[in-house]
């Protein structure tokens, strides 16, 4: 096993490990471990069926299936498919994934720890991920805007605050009326202990964040897309390109991300799963 950084502000390479089969206990360590210190983790050149990617999920914690039913993989319902393909003019996947920035499950009461990602088709257009560390973010705020913003609470809710067009390819991902049953307005911290190492950083000033506990919604919005604007910057990003075989894993509690916004004739197939922190 060996960990290489990608760069300064976020990733790091893990190679030596097949996730194809059990992983021992001292690799998961290793392996949270170097999640924490660089926010997301790529395991290339990876082989998996949909049991054994649920397998390698379980080391980091329970699943949690995505709202949006309609694109389970049919062999396991806690794998989203994210895809622009199409099969008898039906897509076989959830075509944009978020486009914008923003926090996986935000928008539930329990966060989401981490997320992976099994890449299967790739297009031949570099379109990765970008994520955004938000531990960086929040350690170069100015004292004083620390003070201002370390007690306050955010309402959150599905859906990206910044574009509400269900039309828009920019929009969240369009529910259906069963599905907008699911989700309510929750509250987190806008800074966010990491749970499991204590250091904080900005959490979901981006996509679900609507409004803050006691503030005027007009006023908090000023606020959130101003922390936003910091958060994103590209001194606190990192894009990464997937190639075929790679299995992503990022910590929600301390990155932002972006999926890119890709062309519909240029396939692109991969399978999400998203962990739940410990209620």
């Amino acid at each position: 096993m060996k960990i290489e950084p990608l760069s300064d502000v976020a990733g790091a390479r893990i190679t030596g490990v097949d996730l194809a089969q059990q992983l021992p206990i001292d690799v998961v360590r290793q392996a949270e471990q170097a999640l924490h210190s660089h926010g997301f983790v790529v395991f290339p050149g990876q082989t998996v069926s949909p049991q054994q990617f649920m397998q390698f999920s379980r080391a980091w914690g329970k699943a949690e299936p995505h709202v949006i039913d309609t694109f389970h993989h049919p062999a396991e319902a806690n794998i989203l498919m994210l895809s622009n393909v199409t099969r008898g003019g039906l897509p076989i996947g959830l075509l944009d994934a978020g486009t914008y920035f923003h926090t996986d499950y935000s928008y539930l009461t329990v966060p989401a720890r981490c997320t992976m990602l099994y890449a299967i088709q790739m297009p031949r257009e570099r379109s990765g991920t970008t994520f955004a560390n938000q531990t960086l973010a929040y350690a170069d705020l100015p004292q004083t805007t620390k003070q201002q913003i370390d007690p306050l609470v955010v309402r959150h809710h599905y859906g990206n605050r910044d574009d509400l067009n269900l039309q828009s390819r920019t929009v969240a991902s369009v529910l259906s009326d069963s599905q907008k049953k699911k989700v309510d307005w929750v509250r987190h911290r806008l800074v966010r202990p990491h749970p499991h190492t204590g250091v904080p950083a900005l959490y979901g000033v981006s996509g679900s964040a609507f409004g803050i506990d006691g503030m005027d919604d007009a006023q908090a919005l000023v606020l959130l897309r101003s922390l936003t604007e910091h958060a994103t910057a590209a001194r606190y990003c990192q894009t990464y390109n997937y190639s075929i075989g790679d299995v992503v894993v990022w910590d929600n509690a301390q990155l932002l991300h972006a999926a890119p916004l890709t062309q519909l004739t240029d396939a692109r197939t991969l399978w999400r799963i998203t962990v739940k922190e410990a209620a």
